[in-house]
């Protein structure tokens, strides 16, 4: 459940950002956030790939980055060592390609956004275009993105914020996955901006609005 200690509406959320790649996500948050339409501070970013390019996005953000090679003992506990000395509110993976074991103090903390309309292809492997050609290649009429809290297994935590785009009849994985990107561009900061204002509950499997 939120932490009421945790949502004075002068207060700015402070997120941390898992990256592993490109780091395309991070940049719109980057961006949203200086020209004004997200209001939020992203105090670090950390990276399972020293060669990511989101660190050099980061670091010309001003942000600090932590790097976590994926073969570092402990791998999770060593994520969730840096993401406390950052102290977020929120946690983001943005193209962020491992799952975590996340501990009960980032229980429902951490947020995910998946190219697709969960549960419809979701799990362990659909990441990416993987996602886009399989959606292609089964013949959806419709697709989207999905916000959700990351648990301890592939694209199953409750389910925040979903958009839908259309599939077009001459799409292919790369037109289909930009229209998905534009749409997440603006789901990831809706939920961000509801969660860090804690006016919600988990009901089963959703996310559901509490108001003021």
């Amino acid at each position: 459940m939120p932490d009421p200690r945790r949502h004075d509406p002068t207060r700015l959320p402070r997120l941390a950002v898992l990256v592993s790649a490109g780091g395309t996500t991070l940049q719109n948050l980057i961006d949203r956030v200086a020209d004004g339409r997200f209001r939020a501070e992203i105090t670090a970013v950390v990276s399972s790939n020293p060669d990511a390019y989101g660190n050099e996005r980061a670091r010309r953000a001003g942000i600090t980055v932590t790097v976590v090679p994926r073969r570092t003992p402990d791998f999770s506990a060593a994520v969730f060592d840096a993401l406390r000395a950052a102290d977020p509110d929120l946690v983001v993976l943005a193209g962020w390609l491992h799952l975590l074991a996340i501990p009960r103090d980032f229980r429902h903390r951490v947020l995910n956004i998946h190219p697709s309309l969960l549960p419809a292809f979701g799990g362990k492997g659909m990441y990416g275009h993987h996602v886009h050609e399989a959606v292609l290649a089964y013949g959806a009429k419709v697709s989207g993105c999905t916000v959700h809290f990351a648990d301890e297994t592939y694209d199953t935590g409750p389910i925040v914020v979903q958009r839908v785009v259309p599939v077009l009849d001459d799409d292919t994985p790369d037109t289909l996955a930009e229209r998905v990107f534009a749409a997440e561009c603006e789901a990831y900061p809706e939920a961000i901006r509801l969660m860090a204002a804690g006016n919600w509950r988990i009901d089963g499997r959703r996310v559901v609005a509490t108001g003021s």
